[in-house]
């Protein structure tokens, strides 16, 4: 028996080449005063900035530039970027970018009326009452941000990646054009595939509630997509249809479709946020070194025959294989296929902070996941990584 849920999923998408010509008219449902936020710059380079805000001007509407979000987005610059939006009177946020870009646009909307510091909207000391409208332009398709209501910042005083989620921040209308990735480096576009895996797996794939066969089978489909086209598109970017397959797999993968009623922590990303938080990595590839090790150490009995099925409906594995089979072909994956480094030594990662982080990431007690994990646990998975 399944677990009961509602699903709601508010978010209007333009997915396609030419539908940017939409943006101003509904943009001005909500305001004409924009705040385009943006990362390191690379929307310049490849014309996309001059493109949506010369689409923008010429329709009447004011735009307002704030750069530089940080690929792990930062709470100080969050509140910047809401100081910014209050001295200009912004009535609608732009994030044209990637999911960090759009995360502190999500923080910003929460911090816009909130009169303190955004961490306490973050960490849950204040509650979210209210937001600014959300519109996202995507140019890196990894963390679903553009489609669903939650986005991840990082305290890097206290070493903290924490998660703020609310409805009110679902972005209004999301544009979703595959050749605004064109330019994604092989690097990015192989984290960002391994982090969509990884909302799959963390999320609704390995669990131990209630499952539904029809979203198994979806999930499996979803994953064989990320499995067929990141190597597509690693090795011919601007192949229209690998990365439109890649954007649209993203999206998909943490819009709340697949996730139907089941909780449980999302062990992998909760253990990587400790990674980023302590040591700035990128998260996907973060995901990709942890991923295979935590199959590794819950391999048992109970979770046998969910780690083979994985191995034979996603890479097409004989049915006669084991779990271990599993494990190693997902491990060829990405570290052959997607060619990203297998180990944390490799990032300049050291054992230093491992019992430390595995104490925070479970709050001092008891990880409840697909398997349950202690701090001690969870050190001997990340020492597993070095």
């Amino acid at each position: 028996m399944i677990n009961d849920f509602v699903f709601e999923n508010t978010t209007k998408v333009y997915f396609g080449k030419n539908q940017l010509e939409n943006l101003p008219n509904e943009l001005k449902k909500y305001g004409t005063k924009v705040m385009l936020n943006y990362g390191g710059g690379s929307i310049k380079k490849i014309g996309l900035f001059d493109k949506i805000t010369n689409i923008l001007k010429s329709s009447g509407i004011e735009v307002f530039e704030f750069g530089g979000i940080e690929p792990n987005p930062k709470h100080t610059t969050v509140n910047k970027g809401v100081q910014f939006a209050r001295e200009n009177n912004i009535e609608v946020l732009l994030a044209v970018g990637g999911g960090s870009t759009i995360d502190a646009t999500k923080a910003m909307a929460a911090g816009y009326y909130y009169n303190g510091d955004v961490w306490d909207l973050v960490c849950g000391k204040e509650k979210v009452t209210n937001a600014l409208p959300i519109f996202t332009v995507l140019t890196l398709a990894a963390t679903g941000s553009e489609m669903d209501c939650g986005g991840v910042i990082s305290n890097m005083e206290t070493n903290e990646k924490l998660g703020l989620v609310h409805p009110l921040l679902q972005p209004k209308i999301s544009f979703l054009n595959p050749e605004n990735t064109f330019t994604v480096s092989k690097y990015q576009t192989a984290a960002g595939s391994a982090d969509i895996i990884a909302h799959i797996l963390d999320i609704c794939y390995f669990v131990k509630s209630p499952k539904m066969d029809m979203l198994d089978m979806v999930m499996e489909s979803v994953l064989k997509t990320v499995v067929k086209y990141a190597p597509v598109a690693i090795k011919e970017p601007d192949n229209y249809n690998a990365r439109a397959n890649l954007m649209w797999a993203a999206s998909w993968a943490l819009n709340g479709f697949l996730i139907a009623g089941r909780a449980q922590a999302p062990t992998n990303h909760m253990i990587e946020h400790e990674l980023s938080a302590y040591y700035d990595i990128t998260h996907g590839h973060g995901l990709a070194i942890l991923m295979p090790r935590w199959l590794e150490y819950i391999l048992d009995d109970t979770t046998e025959g969910d780690i083979k099925k994985f191995g034979v409906n996603v890479f097409g594995l004989d049915k006669n294989s084991s779990a271990k089979d599993a494990i190693e072909a997902f491990k060829k994956f990405l570290f052959e296929d997607l060619g990203l480094k297998p180990t944390l030594t490799d990032l300049n990662i050291d054992k230093t902070h491992f019992k430390e982080m595995s104490r925070h990431c479970c709050f001092g007690e008891i990880m409840h996941g697909y398997k349950d994990l202690t701090p001690d646990d969870i050190e001997k998975i990340l020492e597993m990584c070095l």
